[in-house]
């Protein structure tokens, strides 16, 4: 599934936890970082750079003059685009967590106050 990252060298994409990417100089840094419990032998991080792609773009066609522009490297966009992928998922199953949490909690309301009702009716008779 995620080629991009495994030409990397990340094969175990659920340790991932988040990523930045920044820009120094001439090239740009991405670093991932993992989920890791203390004690463990692997890093906690990784940093790969990838030198901006260097493109010369004309400013002004009636002068005619150029300018140099530097933009992000089609291989890290595409690394990007995967790592954007897990961390959607990840945010998506948070959301169902919380969505399941919120649904049990309301049911929970609804039972005791439909017992309570039961109960009072009780009461009366």
């Amino acid at each position: 599934m995620y080629e991009n990252l495994k030409a990397i060298g990340i094969t175990d994409v659920d340790q991932i936890e988040k990523y930045t990417v920044r820009t120094e100089g001439r090239a740009d840094v991405l670093k991932v970082y993992y989920r890791r419990d203390k004690g463990d032998l692997f890093a906690r991080s990784e940093k790969f750079k990838y030198p901006r792609q260097q493109k010369r773009v004309k400013v002004d066609s009636g002068s005619g003059s150029y300018s140099d522009m530097s933009e992000i490297a089609p291989t890290l966009r595409y690394v990007i685009e995967e790592l954007d992928q897990i961390a959607r998922h990840e945010e998506q199953e948070t959301d169902v967590k919380k969505k399941i949490l919120s649904d049990l909690r309301h049911l929970e309301k609804v039972v005791n106050s439909k017992i309570a009702e039961i109960e009072a009716d009780l009461e009366r008779l």
